[in-house]
């Protein structure tokens, strides 16, 4: 467990946040410029908290030393000021959360064997088995079909709520993106409630706050989803449009895999274009080894 934090400690947090955020600019962040005459050289709190996704009040407090610091909010504040290893380490260790940086290594999930055979016995639809916060950890050839080739996305990148945001094959696939995108930010919210602090989450948060200024408002809205089927429409690079049922099983032993299948009404075009899908054998599309436990996340 992180130790106490004294008041000489939360007030190092705050010295250090303010002068960290007073060497950058917004045009160093992706943020827009005003015109307007800054009275204090670098980023405003306001855009620091932006940045992180998280309120305007709760920001002030931590820099005014009112407020803990959690791990999540803590990994958010980095990636917002673009801190480095060395940085990074200090505000943890100041701020008593040494135990849980983010950049500890941590194992990555690895299919349940019962999950393993079922995407195996699904050939003729896209199947998916997502891990505990989304990552892609194993799919069968009608997927990467659908998609993209999976196996040549870096295992620490292979997430799904950051290829909806970050991979523009996936974001050009989906007809109705903010609408998906929104639905799949609420499902890591939904996700994330029963560990907020887990350090991996707090990686990809804290990545995708500052990557893409959507994520960062809809991840502040806190809305959550934990809706198991529904509808999805693509439009598919060489196949055209495509309206697919969205249907995932959860694994009832607490690991939090889930099993996403994707299925087409019969007799409609869709079902047709699923046929042809899985009748393409082309090697890029035949990738279904899932990442090893072994293999960490970044």
């Amino acid at each position: 467990m992180g130790f106490m934090t004294s008041a000489r400690d939360t007030g190092e947090v705050g010295a250090f946040l303010k002068a960290r955020r007073a060497e950058l600019t917004p045009r160093e962040v992706g943020l827009p410029e005003t015109g307007r005459q800054r009275k204090v050289a670098g980023l405003r709190r306001e855009e620091v908290a932006q940045l992180a996704a998280i309120s305007v009040d709760y920001y002030t407090r931590l820099e005014q030393g009112r407020a803990p610091a959690s791990a999540s909010a803590l990994a958010a504040v980095a990636a917002a000021l673009r801190l480095d290893e060395d940085q990074q380490a200090y505000l943890y260790k100041i701020a008593g959360k040494t135990d849980a940086r983010p950049r500890r290594r941590h194992t990555r999930q690895s299919p349940r064997p019962a999950m393993r055979r079922l995407l195996d016995q699904l050939t003729g639809t896209p199947a998916i088995v997502l891990g505990r916060y989304m990552d892609v950890l194993a799919w069968n050839p009608a997927a990467a079909a659908l998609y993209t080739d999976f196996g040549a996305i870096p295992v620490q990148r292979r997430n799904y709520v950051r290829l909806v945001f970050t991979d523009p094959v996936i974001r050009a696939l989906h007809t109705e993106w903010e609408h998906d995108a929104r639905d799949a930010v609420a499902a890591l919210r939904m996700a994330a409630a029963s560990d907020p602090d887990r350090p991996e989450l707090a990686r990809l948060v804290g990545e995708l706050a500052v990557l893409d200024p959507d994520f960062r408002t809809w991840w502040a809205e806190h809305r959550v989803n934990s809706a198991t089927y529904g509808t999805k429409r693509y439009r598919h690079r060489v196949l055209g449009d495509l309206t697919l049922d969205c249907d995932t099983w959860t694994s009832p032993d607490g690991s939090g895999q889930r099993l996403m299948v994707l299925t087409a009404e019969p007799g409609t075009p869709s079902a047709e274009a699923l046929r042809i899908l899985a009748s393409w054998t082309a090697p890029a599309h035949t990738h279904t080894k899932p990442a090893t436990a072994s293999e960490p996340t970044a």
